[in-house]
């Protein structure tokens, strides 16, 4: 899709009109309570809408609707090829309105233009389409038999999902959880983080008209206390799939504890290392990888490139590059296309960003903030215990630390609570290799920044996640229960006689 310019953007945005109430059984409803909380534009500060502020009863609402309709079939039941189809209609009405959905995206969350047009929004559909093509191509099993049975292993969707969302990418975090959600015929009640609800209130209109039933896809939007905990104790709540902080995932184990055992998947934080070696080729494109690993959405990324582990003897070539590169990461107004760092989602995160670089003792790179922006920046750290190298940022900030060699390397870049993903930079295959399999992290990319595509399974080890992966087919195991289904076949005649 052409880029617009800045000015036609900002027209599209005056002219918006944005989803204020909570999206339960098939209609927009103000919250039980008549309350409301607003939502602003990061960048601007600008209020954006009063927002339904959903409780506890509003969950139960949609919980009891969304059960109505899993147990009566609407969705459940139907033929998988004809859930395919209304999902697939879904994907022609968010393309229709893509340009809509970036404009909402970027006002409502700090994301730049840039990124909400050429990545977030057609990645969206593309998942959604992805999911939708698989329904009817995966098989159930039938088991090793004798004579005298036959054992069938088959897929039956959980029941009623909770999904919980975060704020980093708002449209394209929902597509990646109602994707399998909806693929495996469940229904879902989601809530939308707080500061981004926008998006998900708008898609859920869209989904009622490409055929999507009632009650099937719930959005209750509000606060983590007032409905993230519901949504966790929720004893008709038949599991939740939830990404964001490490602290909060895991309350809601807790919540499942104390409620009714429900399944709980976690995709929490990260402090992902990107290892160069000394033999790393081209470091110029090593340099482009580790800038774009580091500040792209403005480090508001659980996959971000957060520790460079860089061998001494290239460290002082490599930061002179990544210097010359991160120049091209600008910061400026989300609408415009040219701006490729947008602002910090809310003050309180800008504050949190803030404090991080207060206690920076040596900035190489950047390290200027400025009401709600903060700019690329690079620190170095003594070694892997300082906090900027062990806690979770989230914000375009890259740490470095400096090594002497390969063990040394991947010695640090395990050293950490968490394993989400991490990159390694070296032209010996070998090496590479190794280091790919002894670094403890879900992801690991090799001489390049990335998380894989949709083909591949996406979570982490240790306390990035457990529970089960988004993308790829895994994704729908965690949204399905397995059945075992035993047919005995024996001839009752035969019984008899023996």
């Amino acid at each position: 899709m052409e880029l617009l310019t800045q000015d036609e953007y900002k027209s599209i945005a005056a002219g918006l009109t944005l989803p204020t109430g909570a999206f339960i059984d098939g209609a927009y409803r103000p919250a039980i309570s008549g309350e409301t909380f607003e939502t602003v534009n990061p960048a601007t500060g600008e209020k954006l809408a009063d927002i339904a502020a959903c409780g506890a009863a509003d969950v139960d609402f949609a919980v009891e609707k969304a059960r109505e309709a899993f147990d009566d079939g609407r969705w459940s039941k139907l033929h998988p090829s004809d859930r395919k189809d209304v999902l697939i209609r879904l994907c022609k009405l968010i393309t229709r309105n893509a340009r809509e959905l970036a404009v909402m995206e970027s006002i409502d969350s700090g994301k730049t233009i840039y990124d909400c047009e050429t990545v977030d929004v057609p990645e969206t559909i593309h998942c959604l389409k992805w999911h939708a093509e698989a329904i009817d191509k995966i098989y159930d099993q039938v088991s090793p038999a004798s004579d005298d049975h036959i054992a069938m292993v088959v897929r039956e969707p959980i029941g009623v999902v909770g999904l919980v969302l975060p704020w980093n990418f708002p449209l394209l975090m929902l597509a990646w959880k109602i994707g399998p959600a909806l693929a495996a015929g469940c229904s879902v009640v989601v809530k939308p983080a707080a500061e981004t609800s926008l998006t998900a209130l708008r898609l859920a209109e869209l989904a009622m008209e490409a055929g999507l039933p009632r009650g099937i896809l719930n959005i209750v939007p509000g606060g983590g206390a007032e409905v993230g905990e519901p949504i966790g104790r929720h004893m008709d709540i038949d599991m939740v799939s939830f990404t964001g902080s490490t602290v909060t995932g895991k309350r809601f184990l807790t919540y499942s504890a104390e409620s009714n055992a429900k399944e709980v998947v976690l995709e929490m934080g990260g402090k992902n290392p990107a290892i160069v070696m000394d033999d790393a080729e081209n470091l110029d494109r090593v340099a482009a990888h580790v800038v774009n690993g580091a500040f792209w959405n403005m480090g508001e990324n659980c996959s971000a490139s957060s520790r460079l582990i860089v061998h001494k003897d290239v460290k002082a070539e490599l930061l002179e590059r990544i210097a010359h590169h991160a120049q091209q990461w600008n910061i400026g107004d989300p609408l415009d296309p040219e701006t490729r760092m947008g602002a910090l989602v809310s003050d309180s995160h800008y504050n949190k960003v803030c404090g991080f670089l207060d206690q920076a003792e040596s900035v190489l790179i950047g390290g200027k903030a400025d009401n709600g922006f903060v700019e690329a920046t690079v620190v170095e750290v003594p070694g892997n215990d300082a906090p900027l190298a062990r806690e979770e940022i989230f914000g375009p900030v890259l740490s470095v630390i400096e090594v002497s060699g390969f063990d040394e390397a991947i010695r640090i870049a395990n050293d950490t609570e968490y394993g989400l993903c991490a990159s390694i930079f070296t032209a010996n295959a070998k090496r590479a290799i190794r280091g790919a399999r002894a670094i403890r992290a879900g992801t690991v990319t090799v001489n390049s920044f990335g998380e894989g595509d949709i083909t591949t399974p996406f979570g982490g080890y240790k306390q990035s996640g457990f529970g089960g992966r988004d993308n790829s087919v895994h994704a729908h195991d965690q949204y399905t229960q397995l059945k075992t289904i035993w047919i005995d076949l024996a001839d009752d005649a035969d019984e008899a006689v023996d």
